[in-house]
């Protein structure tokens, strides 16, 4: 798919322009500019395969590998900044030209750029939740409890993954010690995300519909839409009329539906729009990216 042209941001922004209110939904292209990658390639194939919830919740093997990683993980998940496409977000709502925000990250970056009204769709990683009592604690609470017992673990670091643990070798697990829950003494913690194989709670899904249901435009930023638990939400805006634009790099699954479509950086394409939605000061020229042809899907 061909780059996006000026034109086809000025679609999108006059799109916008005309909602009473923009749904906002986002996935894991969102944060790859603040160094945090995709699960899957460009041309939508996944690059890694994440722990399965089944898995997870049955062996304590597999939560202690998960734990081990994640324990080196958080230390860079942890200190990820917002890039300039969350903080563009942000003084768009800022400004009522988006209204509210569904992701499917688990990395909290849009919130500490500003945004307001996020619903986090597959939770997030700052939060741990305890199988067998239901307990939740703060990640830096436990990750503290996790120095303290293995004063020793300092594997070499490899590629931070997006539901923020790093792939190493198992035999550098040897020693790892998992820390148990304070409430129960549980070894049966997990991160409060919805893994893969797990169903996101139903009154979350049931408010995210009445978000869809309410908006005059979906817009989709960094999804692939490959993930059932996001793409429902663009299925049952195209059943209802309700117009979807789409800016993400490769194929989504949307495209059949989207009224516009962008393959383009939303780290070029949102600052770009926030200056012609008046969200920030006027900036002189335009991304070098909005310079070629672009296709568009869908019909109005």
């Amino acid at each position: 798919m061909p780059p996006a042209t000026r034109a086809d941001l000025d679609d999108l922004a006059e799109l916008l322009a005309s909602a009473r209110e923009v749904l906002v939904l986002t996935g894991a292209g969102m944060s790859t500019d603040s160094g945090i990658p995709d699960y899957r390639g460009p041309d939508g194939t996944r690059r890694v395969t994440p722990v399965q919830y089944q898995e997870f919740v049955r062996s304590a093997d597999v939560r202690r590998r998960y734990w081990a990683r994640a324990f080196v993980g958080w230390r860079r998940l942890a200190t990820a900044g917002a890039n300039a496409g969350h903080h563009a977000i942000a003084r768009l709502q800022s400004v009522g030209a988006l209204g509210a925000l569904i992701t499917q990250n688990v990395d909290g970056l849009h919130q500490a750029a500003g945004s307001r009204g996020v619903v986090e769709l597959h939770g997030a990683l700052a939060s741990v939740v305890c199988l067998a009592c239901g307990a939740r604690s703060r990640r830096a609470e436990l990750d503290a409890r996790t120095r303290e017992l293995n004063p020793d673990f300092h594997p070499d670091d490899g590629e931070v993954r997006p539901d923020g643990d790093i792939a190493f070798a198992d035999a550098v697990l040897a020693g790892f010690v998992v820390p148990r829950c304070l409430g129960c003494d549980s070894d049966r913690l997990k991160p409060d995300v919805v893994l893969f194989g797990e169903s996101v709670p139903q009154p979350r899904v049931t408010r995210c519909y009445a978000l869809t249901d309410h908006a005059d435009v979906l817009l989709v930023l960094g999804s692939s839409l490959r993930v059932y638990s996001g793409y429902r939400f663009v299925r049952r805006a195209a059943e209802r009329g309700i117009p979807v634009a789409i800016v993400t790099h490769g194929p989504s699954r949307g495209d059949p539906m989207a009224t516009v479509r962008l393959d383009a950086a939303l780290g070029q394409v949102l600052p770009a729009l926030a200056e012609r939605l008046h969200a920030e000061p006027p900036r002189a020229g335009v991304p070098h990216s909005l310079s070629t042809p672009a296709r568009h899907y869908g019909s109005p």
